[in-house]
């Protein structure tokens, strides 16, 4: 077992993963975060970045609650962030316009933005849709890169390749299943006694990337589910697809041409431009519930921080600041 001294331990070192660890070992616990593969290895990396505060929702709902108070945390989380690891982070709040080109795409932005007004979300009504000047995007590699500078930092023990598939709660002061579409696969036990994990799967989608001079694009572009949008770098990120079909890491040729062809009515210029970079990664869908799983499993010390769907880099600073403030509160209390 890995680290019994530790108070606790964290399975799945993805970005949310990593945060809690990061979170926790400022709050002076001992945590040990595991990996079964690399940190950040999985969806994380694998993500744009985008940073949504309300994407196309026409109506309340968990999810859009999560993501305004989620967007509204993450400047000061990237200022904490960079102030304790000393890394760059590419952080950006450059905005977002839905496009709308279509009389059904005009009703429905119409509809959204009389919606978003009035509980008190920024946007404006423009001549190509709608504009959010409070939308952004982060670097997901930076982000975990400066997570793992802080962690080792703060004496968290990180240990990647190493695959736990059962653990015994009891042993830890408190144990968080962090591992995104695979966390319902991990068998926890509290006092022998199976912990019943709510399901997720995974929902496998695809991207591409090009690379251009730095500032082509300012506002992110989006589309139902294509969107564009460039990194300082210049590095273009156009999306994604979503497709359920198990953990098929196979890169689909035809779907990429298809997301470029949708990009390129968003942006011309991506019409007879090769891209540079194709890849998948797999969203962690919760199968029930109405959002993510985030909080203890009652009657025992395990916590639960996945299923995040489409919003894990979004919420991570979120997930991060509840988890580890009820573990710390918990601690606290015995």
């Amino acid at each position: 077992m890995a680290e019994p001294s530790a108070d606790v331990i964290i399975l799945g070192a993805g970005l949310i993963g990593t945060a809690i660890a990061w979170r926790l070992s400022r709050a002076g616990l001992r945590v040990s975060l595991v990996e079964a593969g690399n940190l950040g290895g999985e969806a994380s990396s694998a993500a744009a970045g985008m940073l949504l505060a309300a994407g196309e929702s026409d109506r309340r709902s968990t999810w859009l609650d999560l993501s305004t108070e989620g967007i509204r945390l993450y400047p000061s989380f990237i200022r904490e962030l960079l102030s304790e690891s000393d890394q760059t982070i590419d952080f950006r709040i450059c905005g977002s316009i839905q496009i709308a080109k279509s009389e059904e795409d005009i009703s429905a932005v119409l509809r959204q933005a009389e919606f978003h007004s009035r509980i008190g979300i920024r946007v404006e009504l423009t001549s190509n849709g709608l504009f959010y000047p409070d939308d952004g995007f982060v670097d997901p590699m930076d982000l975990l890169r400066a997570l793992r500078w802080a962690c080792e930092i703060r004496k968290v023990t990180i240990r990647e390749q190493y695959r736990i598939s059962e653990i015994e709660s009891t042993s830890y002061g408190a144990v968080v299943v962090a591992a995104g579409a695979w966390s319902s696969k991990i068998r926890v036990l509290h006092a022998n006694r199976p912990v019943q994990l709510p399901d997720t799967v995974p929902i496998k989608g695809h991207l591409i990337g090009f690379q251009f001079k730095p500032g082509i694009l300012g506002p992110m572009l989006r589309r139902g589910h294509t969107y564009v949008l460039q990194r300082t770098n210049g590095f273009l990120i156009a999306g994604s697809t979503e497709s359920r079909v198990g953990f098929d890491r196979s890169v689909d040729i035809a779907t990429c041409e298809d997301i470029q062809r949708r990009a390129a009515s968003l942006l011309p210029m991506l019409a007879d431009a090769t891209p540079v970079k194709t890849w998948i990664g797999f969203r962690p869908y919760p199968v029930s519930g109405d959002g993510p799983h985030i909080g203890p499993v009652q009657g025992t010390n395990v916590w639960l921080a996945y299923g995040h769907y489409r919003n894990g880099i979004l919420l991570a600073p979120l997930t991060a600041d509840r988890i580890s403030s009820g573990i710390v509160a918990g601690t606290t209390a015995h």
